[in-house]
C-alpha cells in the first residue's frame, strides 16, 4: 500500500509538470467516455427490465386470428393485440393468478374550477387487476376493486399529476371528475408513477405519453368508448358498435400474473384449448400459434430499444477506440521522454515490474481524471438528448449503474491504454541512458 501511494505521488507529480500534454490526454479520454456513454445510458435504461422483482411473472397474452392467406407479423408472428370478444372471454374464465384488459383512451376534462380550462387527457382502461400486477404507488386512497368491475361502476383513478392540475395536490378521493359529459368519482390518485417507459403497453409506443387517469374496462365498453390506441382488422367488422365488438379486430392488450412455471404451463393449456374450440366453430383460421412471453421477452420482440439506439452506442465506443488510440500515442511520447530517469532508476535497482506499475498507476490516474470529466460530459450530452427528443426524457438518466460503469471504464480503458507504452518505458536498459548522461 506504501509503494502504491509512493507510485501516485510520483504520477501525480509526472503529470503536473506536463500540464498541457496531461489536458490532452484527459480530455481524449473524457470527449470518448461521454460520447460513448451517453449512447450506452439511453440503450441500458431502454434495454433493461422495468420491474425485475415480478418481470417473470407477467405475460402478455397473444393469439393468431389472422387473415388465413397473409400472417400479421413479417416474421409470421401473431397479432400483438386480441379481440374483444376474447379478451371478455379469457377474462371470464379467470385462469390465470391475476388478469387485466386494457386499451388506450383519449377524453376531454371539464374541471369543475372555472380557472382550469378543459384540456385532452390520455387513460388507461383497464381491470381491477392492473395495480396489483404492475404496482403503481398510491398517495391517497386505492385501486377499484373486482366487484366495481363487475358493476361497471364510473369511478377513476387518477395520476399525481392530473390530480395537482384538477385539485391542486391535495385529498381528491371521493371528489367528482366530468369526462366526456360524464361524472366519475375519484377512488385513488396515483404517486409519482413514472416508468423509464410503459411497457405494460409497447404495442401503443413504449415512449408514448405517460397515462393520466384510469378507468374501469367494463365502464368503458358500457359506455362506449373506442380505443384511442391501434386498432387492426383483415376484414370489414361491420356497422355498428355491436357489431365491431363482436368483429375480429384486435385493438385490446391482454396481461395475465402467473405465479409458478407450472401455473404457466396449465394457462398455456387452457388457452390452446379456448383457442381449438374456437376453430371448431369457425374462427382462429391460421395454425395455432398461442404465445405467453413474459415482460423482458415482450420488450425484445416489439423491439423496445431502436434500432438507431443500437447503432450510435457502436459508434460512440467506435470513437471511444480512436481516442484511446491517441492517448497511446500520447502516452508513449510522454514515457519516452523519461527514458533517462528510467535509466537511472533502473540502475539505482529499480526493477522492470516497479516501473511498471509506477506507469500503469499515472495511466490510471489519467483514466481516473478522464472520467470525472467524461462523467460531466456524459450528464450534458444527456440533456442535450432529452431537450432535443422529448420522448427520451426518462431514459436519457443517468443512474447510479451507469455512474459506477463511466468510472470503471475510464480507468480500464486508460490502462489499456497505457500497457503498450509502459512495456515500451520497461525495455529501457539503464546502460545505454547512463552512457548518454
Amino acid at each position: 500500500m506504501k509503494m502504491f501511494a509512493y507510485y501516485l505521488q510520483l504520477g501525480l507529480r509526472s503529470l503536473r509538470r506536463n500540464p498541457v500534454l496531461t489536458a490532452l490526454m484527459v480530455l481524449g479520454i473524457a470527449l470518448g467516455i461521454a460520447a460513448s456513454m451517453t449512447s450506452l445510458t439511453v440503450f441500458h435504461m431502454m434495454g433493461s427490465d422495468p420491474i425485475p422483482w415480478k418481470s417473470s411473472k407477467l405475460h402478455y397474452v397473444q393469439m393468431d386470428n389472422w387473415d388465413p392467406n397473409q400472417p400479421y407479423g413479417d416474421d409470421g408472428s401473431p397479432p400483438d393485440q386480441i379481440t374483444y370478444r376474447d379478451a371478455v372471454a379469457l377474462m371470464q374464465a379467470g385462469k390465470a393468478d391475476k388478469q387485466t384488459a386494457m386499451f388506450k383512451l383519449a377524453l376531454p376534462i371539464q374541471p369543475a374550477n372555472p380557472q382550469v380550462k378543459p384540456f385532452m387527457a390520455l387513460g388507461r382502461v383497464a381491470s381491477a387487476d392492473f395495480f396489483g400486477m404492475f404496482e403503481p404507488p398510491f398517495r391517497y386512497g386505492g385501486p377499484w376493486g373486482r366487484d366495481q368491475d363487475a358493476a361497471h361502476a364510473r369511478v377513476l383513478v387518477l395520476t399525481s399529476d392530473t390530480n395537482e392540475k384538477l385539485f391542486g395536490g391535495q385529498d381528491s378521493v371521493g371528489k367528482t371528475v366530468r369526462m366526456d359529459g360524464v361524472d366519475y368519482s375519484v377512488v385513488g390518485v396515483l404517486d409519482k408513477w413514472k416508468p423509464r417507459f410503459k411497457f405494460y403497453d409497447l404495442t401503443n409506443g413504449a415512449l408514448s405519453a405517460a397515462d393520466e387517469f384510469f378507468m374501469p374496462f367494463t365502464t368503458a365498453i358500457d359506455l362506449r368508448q373506442r380505443a384511442s390506441g391501434n386498432n387492426s382488422c383483415w376484414k370489414f367488422p361491420g356497422e355498428g358498435w355491436d357489431a365491431y365488438l363482436q368483429s375480429d379486430c384486435v385493438w385490446i392488450q391482454m396481461w395475465v400474473q402467473l405465479d409458478s412455471p407450472a401455473r404457466l404451463a396449465e394457462y398455456k393449456s387452457f388457452l390452446d384449448s379456448y383457442v381449438n374450440e374456437q376453430k371448431r366453430l369457425g374462427r382462429f383460421p391460421r395454425p395455432l400459434d398461442n404465445r405467453l412471453p413474459n415482460v423482458t421477452q415482450w420488450m425484445q420482440a416489439q423491439r423496445v430499444v431502436p434500432r438507431d439506439v443500437e447503432v450510435q452506442t457502436w459508434l460512440g465506443f467506435a470513437f471511444l477506440t480512436v481516442c484511446l488510440v491517441n492517448t497511446i500515442g500520447l502516452l508513449l511520447a510522454k514515457f519516452m521522454r523519461k527514458s533517462g530517469e528510467i535509466g537511472l532508476r533502473r540502475a539505482l535497482g529499480a526493477s522492470r515490474s516497479e516501473v511498471f506499475r509506477q506507469f500503469l498507476i499515472e495511466s490510471g490516474v489519467v483514466g481516473l481524471s478522464g472520467g470525472l470529466v467524461g462523467l460531466l460530459l456524459t450528464g450534458l450530452g444527456l440533456i442535450a438528448v432529452r431537450a432535443l427528443y422529448a420522448d427520451y426524457k426518462n431514459v436519457a438518466q443517468l443512474d447510479w449503474t451507469m455512474v459506477l460503469t463511466t468510472l470503471v471504464l475510464a480507468i480500464v480503458a486508460a490502462l489499456l491504454a497505457g500497457l503498450y507504452p509502459t512495456w515500451r518505458a520497461c525495455r529501457v536498459q539503464p546502460a545505454s541512458q547512463l552512457k548518454t548522461q
